[in-house]
């Protein structure tokens, strides 16, 4: 008989946009290891509602938290609450993100304004508030984007700018981290169907022939990369970047 190990019973991660595609299969797959789950949100409560209700009817823990990314009072409410509900934090995943692609040229202020707030900011809020309830032991996860290797289509170099930031912060925030016990990783998807970039949208025509195994990735797949840097099997990786991308950048 097969036993199920709960790798992650008795942690608690907060999944930061955790409503849908890449964050929701991060919450469902923590939540699977045995972590008490929180997930933030901001235009979507009703699928929020349902993950929540996933992880619930699959004998889990889980709270879904109204927050805005790009608000630096809401994100600290969101981590507050999450310690509230379920006495500590240990895992931290920097999930949510925005895009808007336009010409360099004909990109609106703010839209880019938007854009740092959330993939940026909101990133450095969570985290400066999540370390101050962390033991060691306790794991950083961003989620940025194989387009700081590889720009496989034009318009999105804003995007870009803002994942580029988080693989600098990833790569200094270990100095700071390290002596606490705490890990910082970042995993870097690639073409991903999602909400954002669904495999038969116009995105797929362009980057389709670039994949090595001749596929979009899963969200699934993205979850269990997150769920291994957020396991005790990873003590020792830390101010990793790890592409998972299906070869687009190989």
């Amino acid at each position: 008989m097969t036993q199920i190990s709960l790798s992650l019973a008795g942690k608690t991660a907060l999944v930061t946009g955790g409503s849908r595609s890449i964050g929701a299969a991060i919450a469902k797959k923590l939540a699977a290891d045995g972590a008490a789950v929180a997930i933030t949100y901001s235009a979507s409560p009703e699928r929020a509602a349902q993950v929540v209700a996933q992880i619930e009817a699959a004998g889990g823990k889980a709270i879904a938290i109204e927050a805005d990314a790009g608000s630096p009072e809401a994100v600290r409410a969101a981590v507050a609450e999450t310690v509230s509900a379920f006495g500590g934090i240990d895992i931290l995943v920097n999930n949510a993100g925005i895009a808007v692609n336009a010409p360099i040229e004909d990109m609106r202020f703010e839209d880019y304004e938007r854009m740092l707030a959330v993939n940026v900011t909101g990133v450095f809020v969570a985290t400066q508030e999540a370390v101050r309830h962390m033991k060691a032991g306790g794991r950083i996860i961003h989620i940025g984007s194989s387009m700081t290797r590889y720009a496989a289509f034009p318009t999105a170099s804003v995007y870009t700018l803002t994942k580029g930031a988080i693989t600098g912060f990833n790569r200094s925030l270990v100095r700071d981290l390290g002596p606490k016990g705490i890990t910082v990783n970042t995993v870097h998807p690639g073409p991903t169907d999602t909400d954002m970039n669904p495999a038969d949208g116009p995105v797929a025509a362009i980057v389709g022939p670039g994949m090595a195994i001749g596929r979009y990735g899963l969200p699934s797949e993205i979850a269990s990369v997150v769920a291994f840097l957020a396991s005790p099997d990873a003590a020792f990786v830390t101010g990793a970047d790890i592409v998972a991308d299906g070869g687009l950048t190989a």
